[in-house]
């Protein structure tokens, strides 16, 4: 019998690749709102990317479409391999268990299992790409793609749906780092591939 690995390599690619051009994006994204800014407040030039309004455009472009691809090649092989599976069922009752028990530091970790808090924030998180991704085609191309701008209520409000979907996956990866650093032994898996016991 073979051993399984806890983290296959296809998603440990996916993984690092989508880390990158998420960075990216975000780091870009935020410098093109400093040019127009929505809120009453802008983001320092050293956490941001592309260094002026048309290098920002250019790498945000470029990462929009290395995330796209590496999102339909998720979707592909997590349907052709079941990885889908995981991720559901999310049940509101064992989501309320585990984030209890999470919060009195109870909850267990198994290796190679997402528990029910994980589970729903990785769907939540899937779920904010989608609407970054509509949402910033419609911001990018208002006229060509009328229809999606029209989903997102207008281009001016598509550009609060969009920094709305980009605070909810920064929010998610400054859990995910946070969670990383309080259970250090589920970054090796994510790098090498890990063994199931």
């Amino acid at each position: 019998m073979r051993e399984q690995v806890i983290h296959p390599w296809p998603l440990r690619l996916m993984h690092w690749v989508n880390a990158f051009a998420i960075i990216m994006m975000i780091g870009s994204g935020w410098q093109i709102y400093d040019a127009s800014p929505l809120f009453g407040f802008t983001f320092p030039s050293a956490i941001t990317v592309g260094g002026w309004l048309a290098g920002a455009i250019a790498w945000h472009l470029a990462c929009m479409w290395l995330l796209v691809l590496n999102g339909l090649a998720y979707a592909a092989w997590s349907l052709a391999s079941g990885h889908y599976r995981k991720l559901l069922p999310i049940r509101p009752r064992e989501v309320w268990h585990d984030f209890t028990a999470a919060l009195t530091l109870k909850l267990r970790h198994e290796r190679g299992v997402y528990n029910a808090v994980q589970r729903l924030l990785y769907v939540v998180v899937l779920l904010a790409g989608l609407v970054a991704v509509v949402s910033g085609l419609a911001i990018w191309k208002p006229v060509q793609l009328w229809y999606l701008c029209d989903l997102c209520g207008g281009y001016f409000a598509a550009r609060y749906v969009h920094f709305t979907a980009m605070s909810v996956i920064s929010l998610f990866i400054a859990v995910h780092l946070i969670l990383v650093a309080l259970v250090p032994r589920t970054l090796p898996p994510m790098l090498t591939g890990g063994r199931l016991p």
